[in-house]
């Protein structure tokens, strides 16, 4: 297995920390090892702890290592929160190339010059995501490579976070010993992985329920044009049960893992489990039903507040519809509550892969393949500017031997 072939994702959750590791061969993707730890250090998606953060962090890249055998060395670091802001901008240069042929090169030039922005000085850069390029006035081109024109613009989205948050986060994975290999929006890269061609194009909410937070991303006329953290999650349900139950939150999640059901009418009345509760020695027994009866008011209240918040960014009636993914969406009753309070169409987004076939692997599988179609662009175009880099450093070999044959020649007069 070449180490060039490995791309290693990581995504720092509120409950969990996920280490994936993809190996590209011929272009496919298989994802060949997958390690995750319970993650400390982090509340409602932003860390609070680094030394804890780091320890799960090193957790789930040695659980990841271990089932595969080789040793990690570098990662692409998801990120997503509440402070990632987006911003358009607008880049234009002249094509540099004597034949007129638009390169890999002009286009990193272009893309550059639409990074040139007033921001705030909390604020840092993290990616540009381009919407279309405009080749002497056509528009609408999505690549331009092999183009012949004379103005390269570019209508691209500018994603910035805080320094602050991003700083610790890469600090954390530093201090785990880790080498960051790039920065991810997670919304983007999982939008990329479980949205169809059409979906981007007619408006589409892409909703990642996790533990702490939820993410909204909105895509429209082909890429990213919104997104919003809403400070909720999968942890507001384990500590409903929590209080309901009156037990320790740790068994709440236990509980809620496994006999979970967002839907009282589809809850089992034999389904029976104790719970050690708190102030007491005794076990009381619990039926589904009764646990059914506090998670669906939480889980109605959420999806509620999700619809509030693509009204607010203009996207409640999204064409597209929902698309759900994340951790917390795995529970029984989910879609039909989903279907039920948004008034539109809402499907499960499953990455198709072996060994992650669940939504709270989405983010992670969605970063690798995000990476994997940005490297094999980068290659190809290494590979095409190979002869031209041979030539010019053939022809600094040649100048020294036309000054030493000068010297040569002057030296039989001296």
């Amino acid at each position: 297995m070449s180490s060039n072939d490995i791309i290693v994702s990581l995504d720092i959750g509120t409950s969990k920390v996920r280490a994936i590791i993809g190996e590209l061969n011929n272009g496919a993707i298989h994802i060949v090892g997958v390690g995750s730890a319970d993650s400390e250090g982090i509340r409602k998606g932003a860390i609070v702890d680094i030394d804890q953060t780091v320890q799960s962090i090193r957790s789930a890249i040695d659980h990841a290592e271990r089932m595969v055998g080789i040793q990690i060395a570098e990662v692409y670091v998801g990120i997503a929160g509440n402070h990632i802001a987006l911003q358009s901008s607008h880049g234009v240069v002249a094509v540099s190339n004597e034949d007129r042929e638009i390169g890999e090169e002009d286009i990193e030039r272009v893309l550059q010059a639409a990074k040139v922005i007033a921001l705030p000085p909390e604020r840092e850069i993290i990616g540009v995501v381009p919407k279309q390029y405009v080749v002497d006035g056509l528009e609408g081109i999505q690549d331009p490579r092999g183009m012949i024109g004379v103005r390269l613009e570019v209508e691209a989205t500018i994603i910035t976070g805080t320094k602050t948050s991003i700083h610790n986060l890469l600090r954390c994975v530093e201090k785990s010993g880790l080498r960051v290999s790039g920065v991810v929006l997670m919304s983007l890269a999982a939008g990329q992985l479980c949205l169809s061609k059409d979906e981007k194009t007619v408006g589409t909410v892409l909703v990642d329920i996790g533990a702490g937070a939820i993410t909204l991303a909105v895509f429209e006329e082909g890429s990213l044009t919104a997104t919003s953290t809403l400070p909720i999650g999968g942890e507001y349900i384990t500590n409903d049960i929590s209080i309901g139950l009156r037990t320790q939150l740790d068994i709440a999640e236990k509980i809620k893992l496994k006999f979970g059901c967002a839907v009282v009418e589809d809850a089992a009345a034999d389904q029976v489990f104790k719970v050690n509760r708190i102030g007491s020695n005794v076990d009381k027994e619990f039926s589904q039903i009764d646990l059914a009866h506090i998670i669906e008011p939480r889980v109605q209240e959420i999806f509620q507040l999700i619809r509030a918040e693509a009204a607010r960014l203009g996207y409640a009636e999204a064409a597209g519809g929902y698309v759900l993914t994340g951790g917390a969406v795995s529970m029984p009753g989910m879609l039909e509550i989903a279907q039920a309070e948004l008034e539109n169409s809402v499907r499960m987004a499953v990455p198709d892969f072996v060994g992650v076939r669940d939504p709270a692997y989405t983010s992670g599988v969605g970063i690798i393949h995000y990476v994997s179609k940005f490297a094999r662009q980068r290659t190809s175009t290494t590979v095409k500017k190979l002869p031209a880099a041979s030539k010019k450093s053939a022809s600094k070999e040649n100048k020294p031997g036309l000054f030493e044959r000068i010297k040569n020649y002057l030296s039989e007069f001296i």
